[in-house]
């Protein structure tokens, strides 16, 4: 199913493996996934209407038959809104890449909660045995509280890839705004990096 954008609609386009619309793509070979991801999107347009059985059988035979990138992006212009593609030089994350970054920063999120939790102990259990090993042992305080940063760690994974995942989507949403951003023209119509 195609991941879902920030405004709730599905970004058909991010379901590729490279994005099909930009030129040097076009070119490149088509895989079963991509075929998979037009073939989805053709049936659900059959289903709500948007589409007649002629019109799906012909669009059909030319997903079959497509050996390219480039051949697949016509069959989805009038069923799919234009999401901006990703300027030359920036590709979007495809599912899979997002799901591993997320997932990366996870990892190190847990491990830094880890070193959180025994840093500390050790460093406070240190002290304690220096000063007055015969008192009251009060590094269980310090390593109470990081504990529990390690088990909502260790507790919440899921909830926090997925939090990852939002961040990570945001993040390159504002990368490729200011991509488009810089190479708009000035107010004055003048190309980027003109002066007077």
């Amino acid at each position: 199913m195609p991941p879902v954008t920030s405004d709730g609609e599905a970004n058909v386009w991010s379901s590729f493996r490279l994005d099909p619309r930009l030129p040097g793509n076009a070119a490149l070979r088509a895989s079963d996934a991509d075929r998979a991801v037009v073939q989805q999107v053709l049936t659900e347009a059959y289903a709500d209407g948007r589409l007649d059985r002629l019109e799906l059988d012909a669009r059909t035979a030319t997903v079959t038959s497509a050996r390219t990138l480039g051949e697949l992006t016509p069959l989805l212009a009038d069923l799919v809104a234009p999401t901006p593609a990703a300027p030359a030089g920036r590709e979007r994350m495809s599912p899979d890449q997002l799901e591993r970054r997320a997932v990366a920063k996870y990892r190190s999120d847990r491990r830094e909660a880890f070193l959180g939790f025994v840093g500390p102990s050790l460093v406070t259990i240190a002290i304690w045995a220096l000063v007055n090993n015969n008192g009251f042992f009060w590094p269980m305080f310090v390593m109470a509280f990081t504990f529990l940063n390690l088990l909502r760690t260790v507790v919440n994974r899921t909830d926090l890839i997925e939090h990852n995942k939002r961040t990570l989507l945001k993040q390159e949403e504002r990368e490729i705004r200011k991509l488009e951003t810089r190479d708009q023209p000035d107010r004055h119509g003048r190309p980027p990096g003109t002066e007077d």
